[in-house]
């Protein structure tokens, strides 16, 4: 990333490291810019994300004014700040006056004593919240809200968090850098007839579903999530090809594939690139998730296609089973067999002790892929 950004010095706690002597090349696009944040890279190369001061200040003013942050708050926050969700819940907190909670390296004990000791805000990824809910009994007695955002966090999740933090209203978040982040909330009071959906659009926001043939997705049906907003990036470093092309009639294409529901939420089936082609029928990896974290032995799961020579890619699930259960695979299928179509069943399921995570500590399915092919699936 040094590279990339042509960075001259390096700041790193109280060290100040000189990298360069000459001053990088005139770049216009930073002119005004207050982050270049880099993407995990999951499916490619990392790209560099510039977003404004003016931009990102207007939408911390939004969510500001949706989350009401206070001087009393005591906000635990175990995620990078590299990352966007990390960084706007942070300074969210201070500009509100409240107490922040860092974590250098995310661990259950470590957040759970944070939420023991006061916590009022908890911002995790789901992945996080799992592994809180997967030790002892945490009290939290002062916890009012928790952050999720980063990934899908299904039905089954929402509902253990809410038998475990009766007290705490759960506020579901789905954004990308590239947008600002947050463009949707599913807040407390839309739950629970809105669970699964991506909620209502923050302020300022506007979305459209399209089809591969560039005109709107019929009713119904799924087509790519495309988002407009006066608070995303200026565009990407050192690339405006990409810029140009990540964008149509001022929409950010967000690779993500969403459908409207009967009740007028709009819910995400998974990203475009994710879709699985088993024996020419496509799947949604997100339907499957859903569907065997459902059962009431399974703590979380996540799939994805593989390569396989006789249906184009093979349903590739691994699942984390709740403490004492002994389900094994086969149950397992067996189960989710009497509940989808014959196509949609998991080729294979695999039972972890931890969903794979990328770089950014969420669930990757991309990880699955290079465990599979790295030949350290367990």
């Amino acid at each position: 990333m040094r590279d990339a950004t042509a960075a001259r010095f390096l700041i790193d706690r109280q060290e100040v490291r000189a990298l360069a002597s000459e001053r990088p090349p005139e770049r216009p696009l930073l002119r005004g810019a207050a982050l270049v944040i880099f993407t995990s890279g999951s499916t490619g190369r990392p790209k560099g994300v510039v977003i404004g001061h003016e931009r990102f200040a207007g939408k911390l003013d939004v969510l500001g004014r949706l989350l009401r942050f206070g001087p009393d708050d005591a906000v635990v926050v175990p995620l990078q700040l590299t990352f966007i969700f990390g960084l706007w819940v942070s300074l969210l907190a201070l500009h509100a006056g409240a107490t922040l909670i860092l974590m250098p390296k995310f661990s259950a004990e470590t957040a759970a004593r944070s939420l023991d000791a006061g916590g009022t805000v908890l911002a995790a990824v789901p992945t996080m919240l799992r592994a809180l809910l997967s030790g002892p009994a945490v009290a939290a007695p002062a916890l009012r809200s928790i952050l999720s955002g980063g990934e899908a966090i299904g039905p089954a999740l929402t509902e253990a968090l809410g038998q475990a933090f009766p007290d705490a209203g759960l506020y579901d978040l789905y954004g990308l850098t590239e947008t600002g982040s947050c463009d949707f909330r599913l807040a407390p009071g839309d739950q629970p007839a809105g669970v699964g959906s991506l909620g209502a659009l923050t302020e300022g926001v506007c979305f459209r579903l399209m089809g591969e043939d560039g005109r709107p997705a019929p009713e119904g049906s799924p087509g790519e999530l495309q988002i407009r907003t006066p608070f995303g990036m200026l565009g990407y470093l050192d690339d405006a090809a990409l810029t140009q092309a990540s964008f149509g009639d001022g929409f950010f294409r967000t690779g993500d594939l969403a459908r409207l529901r009967p009740d007028g939420r709009i819910e995400l089936v998974g990203r475009s690139k994710e879709i699985i082609v088993r024996g020419g029928n496509k799947v949604a990896p997100l339907e499957i998730d859903n569907l065997l974290s459902s059962h009431p032995d399974v703590a979380a799961a996540l799939c994805a296609g593989v390569p396989d020579a006789r249906v184009g890619e093979a349903i590739h699930a691994v699942v984390v089973l709740k403490p004492g259960s002994h389900l094994t695979a086969d149950a397992l299928r067996r189960w989710a067999s009497e509940r989808i179509e014959r196509y949609k069943v998991p080729d294979v399921i695999e039972v972890r002790d931890a969903l794979p995570v990328g770089a950014t500590g969420k669930a990757s399915r991309s990880a699955i892929l290079a465990d599979k092919s790295s030949g350290k699936e367990r």
